[in-house]
């Protein structure tokens, strides 16, 4: 009996599962079985997509602290128009520094949007920790060099008052939990 023959049937390609580090292209599923890289045009076409999200992720990070900044400010001109923002010249100090903070209910529409960006970017995070696990070189090197490159691109402005004030996350990085 001969098992060596499927009758000229091509055989599928196989997704190879690695659990160590790899410098393997072809026969890599990325994330789906689907996603198969089988060659050198599709690992760039991956490498270029994995790089495109890891840069989303950072665009989405700096659309939420938009989001946020902007909803602050519209709720805080509504409640108290009258805290000055400035710093104070004598001794250099915000007015509102030594002061607890004041929690503001968030409009509903404000809120829905905040979710849908977090939902977005906790799914982009966990989505790029799996491409991660394929423990294949190149494409960590991908979800890496895409955030740091969104990072450069989304990162033009800090908020030094809050930084120094050990209450700003302007370098917190990509995470899954």
């Amino acid at each position: 009996m001969d098992h060596g023959g499927h009758g000229g049937m091509p055989m599928p390609a196989k997704c190879s599962m690695n659990m160590l580090w790899n410098y393997q292209i072809t026969d890599t599923c990325v994330v789906f079985r689907s996603w198969h890289i089988s060659g050198a045009f599709t690992f760039v076409l991956s490498f270029l997509i994995i790089l495109l999200l890891g840069i989303t992720y950072e665009w989405l990070r700096k659309l939420q602290r938009a989001l946020d900044i902007q909803t602050a400010q519209r709720i805080t001109r509504a409640s108290s128009p009258s805290i000055p923002m400035e710093a104070d010249n004598e001794n250099g100090t915000s007015p509102l520094i030594g002061v607890a903070p004041k929690l503001y209910p968030v409009p509903e529409g404000a809120r829905i949007r905040r979710a849908v960006l977090y939902g977005l970017s906790t799914f982009l995070s966990f989505f790029l920790m799996l491409v991660f696990m394929t423990y294949n070189a190149y494409l960590i090197a991908a979800v890496v060099l895409g955030a740091s490159i969104g990072h450069y691109i989304y990162g033009e402005q800090i908020e030094a008052e809050a930084i120094l004030a050990g209450s700003g996350d302007s370098a917190k990085p990509i995470s899954c939990c």
